[in-house]
């Protein structure tokens, strides 16, 4: 045997080795974070739905993230986009799907003088909802509920007034990590 074919074969070895300790790895994290989780709206993981039809005019706002990976007790690239963002004045239903892999919400206020993302966040990582228009916080329902898990969606309808709103997740530490839009409502 040469020593090219020698250094070969350990290259060959060492690519099959790796991707078995990824694929075990992968494994391995899928199993133990299913093991750890724990019920939203009293069921396990994704919920996979189609919201009913919905009165009013549609925003479709999209709650994400990066994962269950945290940083600084905020969830890394979490998002939330509405569309559209600006809606006549009536009833407005919210259509929110959970791409991500935490759980989320949506909450409708409106929008403080200082602008959006200005609100004070408390110990808990959440701010104050006493001024909420609404909200869509259960998998595959309408209204008040754990939050929406990962894969499902939630939504509601409320009436809006002429004005501009925040909408934001107000689970723990979601909002300070940027997950707010602004709807306009003429």
């Amino acid at each position: 045997m040469t020593q090219a074919t020698g250094h070969r074969g350990l290259l060959v070895a060492a690519v099959v080795a790796g991707v078995a300790l990824l694929v075990a790895g992968t494994t391995t994290v899928v199993l133990v974070d299913r093991n750890n989780s724990t019920p939203v709206n009293n069921a396990f993981g994704a919920i996979s739905c189609t919201e009913p039809s919905l009165p009013g005019t549609t925003v479709t706002v999209r709650v994400g993230d990066s994962g269950a990976m945290m940083m600084a007790q905020a969830p890394i690239r979490a998002t939330l986009v509405a569309s559209p963002t600006s809606v006549p004045a009536g009833r407005v239903s919210f259509v929110v799907p959970n791409t991500g892999a935490l759980v989320h919400e949506l909450v409708v206020l409106p929008l403080p003088a200082d602008g959006p993302g200005t609100r004070t966040t408390g110990t808990d990582g959440k701010i104050d909802e006493s001024a909420s228009r609404g909200e869509a916080s259960r998998s595959c329902a309408s209204g008040t509920g754990d939050g929406i898990a990962p894969g499902s969606t939630g939504w509601t309808t409320i009436t809006l007034g002429p004005g501009r709103y925040e909408l934001m997740c107000d689970q723990p530490w979601h909002y300070a990590a940027g997950m707010f839009d602004v709807l306009t409502v003429t």
